[in-house]
């Protein structure tokens, strides 16, 4: 690293620009993480809630969805015959307030089991996510009206959310009451079972990760914010990638030189290495923690999620990629030619 550090010094200017370069995409990359996956879970939390080996939906011709599905009283009889445990889960779309309170749109679930603690224990009670909570102004203890009914808020627990909407969770008979599309149930949480059932009760069954995809939005959003993210690390790689490629073309006589002095080919690949790894860890660690110190006052103004997945792993991956980069850059340190320091091409 010798070599490499004195470059470091005496080109601040250039390994400077490289940097804020840097800086910005870390930045990018991982506010864009963070918000991607705040979006999915506020469109899928509700869901990722279901304790169950699958998810149940009514057959439809353009596919499971759960703005569609609707189960009837048979269709679950079917089931409670068939599968080893069947729990039959209701999710819709309504407005609450708390009493004399603004009307708010929110998601209505409604579940006696298969959502672990998120089952409301008696009818005519609620059960509140944090962002619901905040969102009407009330708590545990409080009352809340749905439709035209009133409900005591038992408890405020996590922070679910549904296409957008924040959860409110809700005994099935309750829910049954509320919701205006009928039926016994939206889905089934469902133990045990297979494909002769659904051919029989008329439904279709997925894997509850794979009932992510039923959510109307769920697909287009997360596969473009996914893609944008993809295309940001590509354009890191390449933009460091071309930064290391002219530097180390600038290099070609320096290099040549210590080829000359008997300075191997792998400690020159190494130096330079250790060059880039400097640039990306110090331009890397300043744009995730200035997107971490974004995200954290962010609040609930954007649904931003910070965590390991959305920080450390966009970080990695980014070090890596560069590193790549910068190692393809490296071609010419193993045809450079000793003699050009002594001028022999000149």
């Amino acid at each position: 690293m010798f070599v490499a550090s004195r470059d470091l010094r005496a080109a601040r200017g250039r390994f400077a620009l490289i940097s804020v370069v840097v800086v910005l995409i870390a930045l990018l990359v991982t506010f864009l993480s963070g918000l991607t996956a705040g979006l999915r879970h506020q469109n899928v939390s509700v869901v990722e809630r279901i304790d169950a080996e699958s998810v149940v939906f009514a057959a439809s011709d353009d596919g499971p969805s759960f703005d569609e599905s609707v189960l009837t009283s048979e269709q679950v009889a079917v089931w409670r015959r068939s599968a080893d445990s069947v729990q039959p889960i209701g999710v819709g779309r309504g407005s609450a307030s708390a009493v004399g309170g603004p009307a708010k749109g929110v998601a209505l679930v409604g579940a006696d089991g298969g959502v672990g603690d998120r089952a409301p224990s008696a009818p005519g009670t609620v059960i509140l996510g944090a962002g619901t909570a905040r969102s009407l102004g009330v708590g545990a203890g409080d009352r809340l009206t749905v439709g035209d009914v009133t409900f005591a808020v038992t408890a405020v627990r996590g922070d679910d959310w549904y296409g957008h909407s924040p959860a409110v969770w809700m005994t099935l008979a309750d829910w049954q009451h509320a919701n205006p599309r009928g039926g016994a149930a939206t889905v089934l949480a469902v133990a045990g079972g297979d494909d002769a059932t659904n051919a029989v009760a008329g439904t279709t069954s997925r894997s509850v990760a794979d009932s992510f995809s039923a959510i109307g939005s769920y697909t287009s959003e997360n596969g473009s914010l996914t893609l944008m993210t993809v295309m940001l690390f590509a354009i890191s790689a390449l933009v460091i990638g071309a930064f290391f490629t002219v530097w180390a073309l600038q290099r070609t006589p320096d290099v040549a030189t210590l080829k000359a002095l008997g300075a191997s080919t792998g400690s020159l690949v190494w130096d330079a290495l250790g060059q880039a790894l400097v640039v990306l860890l110090a331009g890397v660690g300043v744009g995730v923690g200035t997107a971490a110190v974004a995200g954290s006052m962010i609040g609930d103004a954007v649904p931003f999620v910070l965590d390991i997945s959305t920080t450390v792993l966009p970080a990695t991956a980014l070090v890596g990629l560069g590193l790549l980069g910068a190692a393809f850059a490296l071609r010419f340190l193993f045809t450079t030619d000793p003699l050009t320091a002594l001028g022999s091409t000149r």
